[in-house]
């Protein structure tokens, strides 16, 4: 408000704090800000309201975990609180609590629904967004006691079949639990599912467990009742959970009363809970015979919430007409299978890179998830993803999703016209005008040539969090040249001639802005890799200006200063095998370490499969990778636990390995390893397709054997590409016109 800055506020503030013996929070403030390059927005809005969510809860966490560790805690707790154990953070002066050591989680559902419950490594389900969630457990007659979350090993995968399941299969001392989590439709609406199987050698109780608690920790519960006709439970009043039978036995407990753990000896039964604190818990107990496996299926119905147009679209619809692949690697083809999956759960109409901490939308993921949304011929739901992206930019032409994140616009016409290439499509006309304006606040946004180190480059900003304070980023340049470029072969496709010519000027000064910038720094570092800006030293931030490489392809596979680069953030930044970034995240990244792979892969270098192979043995049991993993738990440490980011990059590394554009021409077959090659024992044909490309869509076939043999099937756009086969391991091979199969020549 402009009035505002005519009151002496700032004077009551300092007085205020001074005088009850505080720091001055203004000077403070001002010298936090010294540490960063002057910015028109200090840290974007969102991040702070987000921040103060997830630390407010944090906060939560702290007074009541550690005073109440007789309780059942969700399996991040357990071992993030054990001092005996590899995970444990001593928490000391951290005001607030949060899970540091074990963010994984994966999502269940149903194509085009919103809704995204979330299972725990140990099969706590979290039903609704940020809600409570529900347990199993299993006790005996002999009291011994089966808790998943306390067990430090059990078995835990993704089923993919006719749906996305996710099954957790624990025992101890003759006690068995098996718990599937899936989405089905019932009545024509979203029903979430546990089917539970308990045994109990010697006889026992299933027991189905509230939780006001789930991945990130507190959830309030304060008002949990069983049915009259015990086969549903209200929770706060409202119809929550339906079990398959009657409810032989319920028990409920408050805060001061203790988790309803401590209460599964009472004789006598509580029907319903309350608790003014919101830490209600609950225990719906199935009697197990001796010997005699029970079975026992529990919904909980979800809000109804389908995004597409079809709300009775199956799983086996929406994967229609993808992009296929058959490879030897169990791994390999498990990743890419579960990773398309992740890709269509997390685009019901927006793309958001998680189904928890990150479900929102940001123009940076929604970017490359789009990208390999399109390689994996997934192309109606890219469009239906690119069409929201209109809405979102502002009269300026500033595509906003974060404040002070200038790489938007760049993403947003970059990846508008790699969807009009890949479907030979024109640009809708509703997409027109954004794309010009988006295009003119690039140039328009470029600071002044005043001959200062950031001259002619976009102005400090926030960018890519994992990359330090506000600053000058090349990132957020080569994303800018990028959109530039896009916008001028969009306009020159469509017959805007002006602004194609007017588009490419820019992106050309740019650029050699950029380059001049890069030759200081050079000078600077001592060495052709770019750092993260002008005014930084190469350190982990510097993975940003890997986008030059890959995936805007800016620079050529060669070029020193990528290569330089892949080479210092190796040697320098690599714990364990992938990508571990200083910088917020504190975290191996897999997503980022294949980004340095898709740069080892356009140079030919081999070193790009270790990086593969390293980034698959980081996955979960379930086939997911949180944003950034802890370099001893081995577990999620930052963003959301299921990162679709993370995922749509194994699917866009799989399908460049086969298949990747370099200027004008198709390079085949580059990232192959040459033992599948070379397998004189395989039993299948390698394949896949169909892959879309910007030249139309390719269908490959790979014999593998002594001579193994190449063959593919292309639908051009128009005149087929100049296509070259480039194993590693074997000669390369360029292809002439007519010729659609090759037998590689030993080396």
């Amino acid at each position: 408000m402009p009035w505002m800055k005519w009151l002496p506020w700032r004077f009551f503030v300092r007085r205020f704090a001074t005088a009850h013996g505080f720091l001055d929070p203004l000077t403070l403030m001002a010298r936090l800000q010294r540490f960063a390059e002057p910015s028109e927005v200090s840290e974007p809005i969102e991040l702070l309201r987000a921040g103060a969510v997830f630390h407010a809860r944090a906060l939560i966490n702290s007074k009541v975990i550690q005073h109440n560790l007789d309780w059942v805690w969700p399996y991040w707790i357990q071992r993030q609180f054990d001092p005996r154990d590899k995970s444990f953070i001593p928490r000391a002066f951290s005001i607030t609590h949060c899970n540091l050591s074990h963010r994984n989680w994966t999502a269940i559902g149903i194509p085009d629904c919103d809704e995204l419950p979330v299972i725990d490594p140990r099969g706590l389900l979290t039903p609704h967004y940020d809600g409570w969630s529900i347990d199993a457990w299993v006790i005996g007659d002999s009291g011994d006691e089966l808790t998943p979350a306390s067990l430090a090993y059990c078995e835990q995968h993704q089923e993919l079949g006719n749906n996305v399941s996710v099954v957790t299969e624990s025992a101890l001392k003759g006690l068995k639990l098996r718990n599937r989590a899936h989405v089905e439709e019932r009545q024509g609406k979203p029903c979430c599912v546990m089917d539970l199987t308990a045994s109990c050698r010697d006889g026992g109780w299933l027991l189905v467990v509230l939780r006001p608690c789930n991945p990130e920790g507190v959830s309030f519960v304060h008002k949990v009742r069983l049915e009259e006709s015990a086969k549903r439970w209200l929770i706060e009043d409202h119809p929550a959970v339906e079990f398959g039978q009657a409810v032989d036995k319920h028990l409920a407990s408050d805060y001061r009363g203790g988790d309803i753990y401590l209460h599964l000896k009472d004789e006598h039964g509580r029907m319903s809970g309350e608790c003014d604190v919101g830490m209600a818990t609950a225990a719906a107990m199935f009697r197990v015979e001796r010997h005699k496996p029970l079975k026992l299926d529990v919904s909980i119905p979800l809000g109804q919430d389908f995004q597409g147009s079809q709300p009775t679209k199956t799983w086996k619809d929406s994967l229609k007409g993808h992009c296929t692949l058959q490879v030897p690697d169990r791994d390999f083809q498990f990743l890419y299978d579960s990773a398309i999956r992740t890709l269509i759960l997390h685009s019901p109409k927006d793309v958001y890179p998680g189904p928890y901490t990150y479900k929102r939308f940001w123009f940076r993921d929604a970017a490359f998830m789009i990208q390999s949304l399109l390689f994996a011929g997934l192309t109606k739901r890219a469009e239906r993803a690119l069409e929201q992206f209109p809405q979102r930019q502002k009269r300026d032409g500033f595509f906003h999703s974060q404040d002070g994140e200038w790489d938007s616009n760049g993403e947003a016409l970059w990846i508008l016209d790699l969807y009009c290439q890949m479907t030979n499509k024109p640009l809708k006309q509703d997409w027109c005008d954004p794309v010009l304006k988006g295009a003119r606040w690039i140039i328009g946004k470029r600071l002044p040539q005043d001959g200062s180190p950031c001259a002619g480059l976009l102005p400090a900003g926030f960018s890519a969090e994992h990359l330090g304070p506000n600053d000058c980023y090349y990132w957020d340049d080569f994303w800018g040249v990028a959109g530039l470029h896009a916008a001028a072969t969009i306009c020159t496709r469509e017959g805007i001639d002006d602004n194609a010519h007017r588009f490419n000027t820019a992106a050309g000064d740019f650029q050699r802005t950029i380059d001049n910038s890069l030759s200081q720094a050079q000078q600077k570092v001592g060495r052709a890799a770019m750092p993260a800006s002008p005014n930084r030293r190469l350190d982990a931030g510097a993975i940003g200006s890997i986008a030059a490489g890959y995936p805007l392809q800016l620079y050529p596979p060669e070029d020193p200063r990528l290569t330089d680069l892949a080479d210092f953030l190796i040697d320098n930044c690599f714990v364990n095998g992938g990508f571990f970034q200083d910088m917020i995240h504190s975290g191996i990244n897999a997503y980022l370490t294949l980004h340095i792979a898709q740069v080892l892969l356009r140079a030919g270098d081999r070193r790009c499969l270790d990086l593969m192979r390293n980034v698959a043995q980081l996955a979960s049991p379930t086939g997911q990778w949180p944003e950034a993993i802890h370099p001893h738990s081995l577990g999620g440490c930052m963003g959301d636990g299921q990162h679709a980011w993370a995922a749509a990059e194994w699917v866009a590394m799989q399908r460049n390995c086969f298949v990747r554009e370099e200027q004008d021409a198709l390079i085949l077959i580059s990232g192959l390893p040459p033992e599948w090659l070379k397998d004189t024992s395989a039993k299948k044909p390698i394949l896949f397709g169909p892959a879309p490309t910007r030249f139309g869509v390719i269908s490959m076939e790979i014999t593998p054997g002594t001579t193994p043999k190449v063959s593919w099937k292309g639908e051009w756009h128009g005149k087929p590409p100049a296509i070259a086969i480039n194993p590693l391991g074997f000669p390369p091979t360029l292809v002439g016109d007519g010729v659609h199969s090759v037998e590689l020549k030993s080396p």
